[in-house]
């Protein structure tokens, strides 16, 4: 059975995780190797998995240094560049190293009277990194006022890298401190559906009987009701007067109590097939409680599965939470997510004067693709015995 999952292996090394080489191969070593070890030799052989983890672990990252990392602040913007187009970043300037954009010239249609935009390249802006600007609250404690990178004047011109709304906003500011909401809220809710998900289903494939009917008919109710109209009603049933954390709050319950039924059945479906096995019947003549039985006998042999399941569920919750804010009943201004700024783009006629306003939406690709690719490695190196 270990030669399914075999490599080259060197005996001299029983670590494999910092050789290049595969220990798998070595049957004495797979034999008395952890879970979690044989979970890694068979996840890293999974190039796409390994970029969609290393993805994933950048984006979130982004979404923890946000208030760093974007120039601006959610509420700092400029109505005189409304749209204004994304600006080059130059390297050298005459000849020397100096970070620094174009500034913008503004002409008007005489007869529509409509502003557009033109690179003025006379205008130099410098830019500097570690840059002094608005103060913010790393991880909400420490108050800085150091941003990684914007002009080194900053009461002077602004710099849009990634353009401008119709506000002034800046683009590239407002996609990465919408990371920061919608990667949480998915991060969020699948830590909530994860833990009703484990405890009903987990009762339900322990005791049987009445309790798993009834849990599964609950289980069934909510995954028969049509997902869209029911986020809709409940959006909708939330009071106006909510401000944003409230509403990012009820949101997240919102996506969690309709997403746990498919995880509850496949931890039912898990229990089912383990509470026979010998161990189990080992662990109850041996005298422990059924709390110990569940939590430290039956629940970790199919722990990876479910930690596999779970980074699957991430985009669903991102993908629900941008469709909600798109469509306006999710999240709204002024809390700031990747759906809120899609939002923005609805207008045709936007898209044809701003095309950059759809750039959150490559952010939400992005982030869904490399979940999924993490997830399906995981799920792929749950099982690291099958062929």
């Amino acid at each position: 059975m270990a030669r399914e999952i075999a490599g080259s292996a060197d005996p001299a090394d029983d670590s494999g995780l910092t050789s290049g080489r595969d220990p798998a191969g070595d049957e004495q070593e797979v034999s008395v190797a952890p879970q979690w070890k044989l979970v890694w030799w068979s996840f890293k052989r999974h190039r796409m998995a390994l970029v969609g983890g290393i993805i994933t672990i950048f984006i979130y990252l982004v979404a923890l240094f946000a208030g760093f990392l974007a120039p601006y602040s959610n509420d700092s913007f400029d109505s005189e560049y409304a749209y204004a187009p994304p600006q080059r970043l130059h390297v050298v300037d005459d000849g020397e190293w100096g970070l620094h954009v174009h500034g913008y010239r503004a002409e008007q249609d005489p007869e529509t009277l409509e502003l557009s935009w033109e690179i003025d390249e006379s205008q130099k802006i410098p830019v500097g990194l570690f840059v002094r600007g608005e103060e913010y609250e790393l991880f909400g404690l420490i108050t800085w006022d150091r941003h990684l990178i914007g002009p080194k004047d900053y009461d002077g011109p602004p710099m849009y890298l990634l353009g401008a709304d119709e506000l002034g906003h800046d683009m590239l500011s407002r996609i990465i401190h919408g990371t920061a909401v919608s990667m949480s809220i998915g991060l969020v809710g699948v830590i909530l559906s994860f833990l009703l998900g484990v405890v009903l289903g987990g009762i339900s494939g322990y005791f049987g009987g009445w309790v798993d009917n009834l849990i599964q008919r609950i289980t069934e109710f909510v995954i028969s009701i049509p997902t869209i109209p029911l986020w809709m009603g409940l959006m909708a049933a939330i009071p106006s007067h909510w401000g944003p954390l409230q509403r990012y709050f009820a949101l997240t319950v919102i996506l969690s109590l309709i997403s746990w039924a498919g995880l509850g059945r496949e931890v039912r479906g898990k229990f089912y097939a383990v509470r026979d096995e010998e161990f189990v019947m080992a662990a109850t003549v041996d005298g422990a409680s059924q709390p110990r039985i569940i939590f430290r006998h039956m629940l970790p042999s199919f722990t990876s599965h479910i930690i596999a399941n779970m980074s699957l569920a991430i985009p669903a919750m991102i993908l629900a939470e941008t469709a909600l804010s798109f469509i306006g009943i999710g999240l709204q201004e002024p809390t700031v997510s990747w759906g809120v700024l899609l939002e923005e783009a609805q207008s045709i006629r936007v898209l044809e004067s701003a095309p950059w306003m759809m750039l959150p939406g490559v952010a939400v690709i992005v982030a869904v693709l490399s979940l999924n690719f993490f997830g399906d490695g995981l799920r792929d190196a749950a099982d690291p015995y099958k062929s």
